[in-house]
C-alpha cells in the first residue's frame, strides 16, 4: 500500500501519465455495464412486519437493464437527518453509468428529527444515535436488499454484484453491514451480510458509544473506499467527530484491499446535496471528483479493473490533500 501526500503522489506518476490530457467522465468505463444514459426512479414504501417498521426506498434503475443484462447494485445509508431523496448526485450518476442505486431511508434517524418541538432537538438526535437504532439501521439494509431482489424490478439486478455505501451515519451502517463487530452487553455482535461485495465510506465517524476502534473494524476484510477532507467535522449536542477520526478507521480496518482519498478543506455536509456547503465551487468539484472515483473503485471490485487512482488524482490535485492507495 502506497501512502503519499498530495504532492509526493505526483511526483510518483510516471512522466507520461502527466502528459495525458484531462480525460472525460468516460474514462472510467465499466466493461460490461450497460451504458446507460437514461434511468427510472421508482420510490417504494415497505413495510417490515417483523419489526414493525417502515423502510422506504428510492431505487434509481438505468433503463438498459434487464434480467438478460442485470445491473449491479450499490445499497446507500444516508447520514443522521437524511431520507432515500438524498445524496441524488450519487444515485443518479451511477444509474447513467449503468448501475442500480437503492437509497434505503431509515426512519427512527431520518430527515422526521428536524420537525417536531426545537426544543426537544437535542435529545432526538441523541436518541436516534443510539445502539437501537444503529442496529436497526444495518437490519434495514438487509430488508431492503431481501425486499429488491424478490421484487419484479429485482429481476434487472445482479444478486453477486452488490456494493453498499453510506456517508456519515450511514457509513457507519454500511460498516456494520459489510464485518464491522460492536459489542451488546460486552459480546461482540456480527451483522455482516454475505451479498455484500465491498464498501464506499463517505465520512465515516468513529462508532458512538465505541472506543475499541481496531477491535471493532479489523473483521472487516472486505475491499474498501474511504473518503473524506480536512474540514470534515460532525458536531451535534454530545458528539463531535473531527477529521483524525475517518484517518483512524481507515488505518484500523482489516480490508487488505482499501484506498483513502482526503479532499482539502470543504465541509461535513458538501458531501450531501446540499450545493453550498464547503463552499459553492469547491462543493461541485468534489462531487464531481467524488462520482468518478466511486466509479473507478466500482470498476476496481466488479470488472477487475486496473485503478485509475493516479490518473485521478493527477486530474483532481488542485483540491486534493492526501491520497492513500
Amino acid at each position: 500500500m502506497a501512502h503519499f501526500s498530495r504532492r509526493q503522489f505526483l511526483k510518483q506518476l510516471p512522466a507520461a501519465a502527466l502528459a495525458v490530457a484531462a480525460p472525460s467522465l468516460a474514462f472510467f468505463p465499466l466493461h460490461g455495464f450497460a451504458s446507460a444514459a437514461e434511468f427510472q426512479i421508482h420510490d417504494i414504501d415497505w413495510f417490515d412486519d417483523e419489526r414493525e417498521r417502515p423502510v422506504p426506498i428510492r431505487l434509481y434503475q438505468p433503463i438498459a437493464s434487464s434480467s438478460a443484462a442485470p445491473a449491479p447494485l450499490i445499497i446507500f445509508s444516508h447520514g443522521i437527518g437524511g431520507s432515500r431523496l438524498g445524496y441524488s448526485y450519487l444515485g443518479s450518476y451511477w444509474a447513467s453509468h449503468g448501475l442500480a442505486s437503492l437509497h434505503v431511508q431509515h426512519v427512527g434517524s431520518d430527515r422526521s428529527i428536524w420537525f417536531g418541538n426545537p426544543f426537544n432537538l437535542v435529545s432526538r438526535l441523541q436518541e436516534a444515535a443510539q445502539e437501537k437504532e444503529a442496529l436497526a439501521r444495518v437490519f434495514d439494509l438487509r430488508f431492503a436488499l431481501t425486499q429488491i431482489l424478490r421484487d419484479p424490478l429485482g429481476q434487472a439486478i445482479n444478486p453477486n454484484q452488490i456494493i453498499a455505501a453510506g456517508h456519515s451515519y450511514g457509513a457507519n451502517t454500511t460498516l456494520l453491514a459489510s464485518g464491522a463487530r460492536v459489542s451488546q452487553n460486552a459480546i461482540p455482535i456480527d451483522l455482516s451480510d454475505p451479498r455484500i461485495k465491498a464498501a464506499i465510506l463517505i465520512s465515516a465517524p468513529r462508532f458512538y458509544g465505541q472506543n475499541a476502534v481496531d477491535s471493532i473494524l479489523q473483521p472487516v476484510r472486505l475491499p474498501t473506499l474511504h473518503i473524506t477532507a480536512t474540514e470534515d467535522n460532525i458536531q451535534i449536542p454530545g458528539y463531535f467527530s473531527g477529521y483524525p477520526d475517518r484517518l483512524a478507521i481507515f488505518e484500523a480496518i482489516g480490508s487488505e484491499r482499501k484506498a483513502l482519498a482526503v479532499f482539502e478543506g470543504g465541509s461535513h455536509s458538501m458531501f450531501t446535496d446540499r450545493t453550498r456547503s464547503g463552499g459553492a465551487v469547491l462543493n461541485h468539484q468534489v462531487k464531481e471528483a467524488t462520482q468518478e472515483l466511486s466509479l473507478d473503485f466500482i470498476a476496481q471490485v466488479l470488472n477487475n479493473q486496473e485503478s485509475g487512482i493516479p490518473s485521478w488524482a493527477m486530474r483532481h490535485e488542485a483540491i486534493l490533500s492526501k491520497v492513500i492507495s
